[in-house]
């Protein structure tokens, strides 16, 4: 049989490889870090962090109502944004129709924290107390101004639909440090706010081998679907059923040369380890009460952010490369002054928590931890302005993230806005920006982490992207 050159990678050779190793060693192969070891490029220099969890606030954040102080707003309340400001750039569809724009002040109080007197609002009162350990980017903005394609283009660096996400470039690019875990794990948790639909792409692997899309974790009995046996079906069953599986798919693999097949193969093997490795994973019944306390209320609730939280950093502890956590409900189009703050009330505390806790366990210089949405919110308001309530649109053009350990410079303040909040005045970064500076904390230089597709080699930045290097430390 002729052998297909494009077929002989490094990603397809252990799956060609499966009948001369036999399956128990195939498995193990493929459930651990084995591929990126095979490349003695990665990672291409020293890695400040070994993993990253990245806290999602799908809807978008209101930068000014949480981070981006604006004092003199308060004498421009209700007046109509100035032109010269506005300029003309790109509305939505839910305000294009607007004949006048009123400024909309936040109705939150704003005080300095931290050596450096990081300026945030009353809303992040715990978050506000580990101000020296997280770095203020200001002059985040991306080219998306709609929900989908903004949160896909933070996810795969890309707007439409198809490629990988940043997980599965990681989990791809470095594996796994704990072969009884998946290498890329999400979570999704339910805020009181609007909320807008979260496909299962934003984790996904794109046209990259199936096996390094993020792996979705449920609050339920069965954390992961179709992990447990049947009723009636014992253990022993499940291991020569795949074994006798693993033969067929061996026999089908060496005659097709899919990678796919390999994939399946890696996925069963990893299924079959979970099994024990899950179960006790998401058990917090041996969590000391200290950490439910600080993690909240909420805390011993499946399902919810702040028991997210705690297992994403038992994820960590166990290894996994990429934990992401996705918590819905920032769309505050109107009613803000009501529903951020039942916002923050949910995330503050276990975010806050989840911070101290790494830096507790000595884990927090290691771990890079990342805070945001999809994109800002506009200064203002959407639709009708009265002395208590406001409401705000979306605004790409500039918004606020935070960084954190992992070695990044913590305690400070990067780029600026102007006096709306509305554009940026000093050191824009966007989406390509903040991928290649995560990559870089993870030793992987962002334009060499590539894969062949379609006759040409995609990567995580695509033709984009710059070190940022103000924002590490």
């Amino acid at each position: 049989m002729m052998t297909n050159p494009l077929d002989l990678t490094r990603r397809h050779f252990f799956g060609r490889t499966a009948t001369g190793v036999g399956l128990a060693a195939l498995g193990s192969l493929l459930g651990r870090d084995a591929e990126a070891a095979a490349d003695a490029a990665l990672p291409h220099h020293a890695a400040k962090a070994k993993r990253v969890i990245y806290l999602f606030q799908h809807g978008a954040p209101s930068q000014l109502d949480l981070f981006d102080y604006k004092p003199a707003l308060a004498a421009q309340r209700g007046k109509d944004l100035p032109d010269s400001i506005r300029k003309g750039q790109r509305l939505t569809g839910m305000t294009a129709f607007q004949t006048t724009f009123p400024t909309a002040p936040s109705v939150f109080k704003f005080a300095q924290h931290g050596k450096a007197g990081t300026w945030m609002s009353e809303l992040l009162p715990h978050t506000a107390k580990l101000a020296d350990k997280f770095c203020v980017i200001k002059s985040m903005h991306t080219e998306a101004i709609n929900h989908d394609p903004a949160v896909t283009f933070f996810q795969t660096g890309f707007q439409l639909a198809g490629r990988p996400s940043m997980g599965a470039w990681l989990s791809y690019g470095l594996g796994s440090l704990n072969q009884d875990l998946p290498a890329f794990v999400v979570m999704v948790s339910q805020g009181k706010g609007n909320s807008q639909a979260l496909a299962d792409r934003a984790w996904g692997s794109g046209f990259l081998p199936t096996r390094y899309q993020g792996v979705k974790f449920r609050a339920a009995q069965d954390p992961v679907l179709y992990l447990s046996n049947p009723a009636g079906y014992e253990p022993a069953a499940r291991r020569r059923f795949l074994d006798d599986l693993g033969k067929m798919n061996t026999m089908k693999h060496e005659e097709m040369q899919d990678p796919e097949i390999a994939t399946r193969i890696a996925q069963y093997e990893m299924a079959y380890r979970m099994q024990t490795s899950v179960p006790e994973l998401t058990d917090l019944t041996k969590e000391p009460q200290s950490v439910f306390d600080l993690y909240g209320p909420d805390a011993r609730t499946p399902g919810t952010y702040a028991a997210n939280c705690i297992l994403a950093r038992r994820l960590a502890e166990r290894g996994v490369r990429f934990i992401q956590l996705f918590h819905r409900g920032w769309d505050q189009h109107n009613n803000l002054p009501r529903d951020l703050p039942r916002q923050t009330e949910q995330t503050d505390q276990p975010t806050a928590a989840l911070l101290q806790d790494l830096k507790n366990r000595g884990m927090l210089d290691d771990t890079l931890v990342i805070w945001g949405g999809e994109f800002g919110r506009t200064v203002y308001s959407q639709g009708e302005l009265t002395e208590t309530n406001y409401g705000r649109d979306h605004h790409p053009r500039c918004f606020t993230m935070w960084m954190a350990g992992g070695g990044t410079r913590g305690g400070q303040t990067y780029g600026e806005t102007d006096d709306f909040s509305y554009n940026i005045i000093e050191n824009p970064v966007d989406i390509h920006d903040l991928h290649a500076t995560s990559l870089h904390l993870l030793g992987v230089d962002h334009t060499r982490l590539t894969f062949k597709f379609q006759g040409r080699h995609y990567r995580l930045t695509d033709v984009h992207g710059r070190v940022v290097r103000g924002l590490l430390s």
